[in-house]
């Protein structure tokens, strides 16, 4: 069942990834600023240093990927008012519909899905997905030391 396990892993990795290669696509930017884009959402507001240290970039790069977030209207920078040296980038919460609705057959199969268990078994798979994403971290971590 293991075996079964990992190759449903690396199918669904490979999925996704197909899933999000025509959803930047149709949003007309590039995979990894879709990539930036879900980190600053899912985080809330970061400072450049931050989101490069979570998308695991050079912050150079990340500077070229706000810039092309910015100019779509995606993202914009403001003046921490904690630290008026320091910048924090924020999502522009208005255009969040329009990657929902992109990713909203996903999203309705997956409440399908998800209608086929109980609570006891959509925790054993919260708890199995929650252990298996810090694994990736934890791998993707030990091979950018290394």
């Amino acid at each position: 069942m293991r075996a079964e396990i990992k190759g449903a892993l690396r199918e669904l990795r490979v999925e996704l990834a197909l899933l999000n290669h025509r959803v930047s696509g149709r949003l007309e930017m590039r995979e990894v600023d879709l990539d930036c884009l879900d980190l600053i959402s899912r985080h809330g507001s970061l400072s450049p240093g931050a989101l490069a240290r979570l998308a695991g970039m050079h912050p150079a790069t990340v500077t070229g990927v706000l810039d092309r977030l910015e100019r779509g209207g995606w993202v914009v920078r403001e003046r921490d008012v904690s630290d008026r040296r320091a910048v924090l980038v924020r999502p522009v919460p208005a255009r969040n519909a329009e990657v929902l609705r992109l990713y909203s057959g996903m999203n309705t199969a997956l409440d399908e899905i998800c209608s086929r268990y109980d609570e006891a078994g959509l925790g054993v798979v919260a708890d199995f997905l929650a252990r298996a994403a810090e694994a990736g971290r934890s791998s993707t971590d030990k091979l950018g030391r290394g």
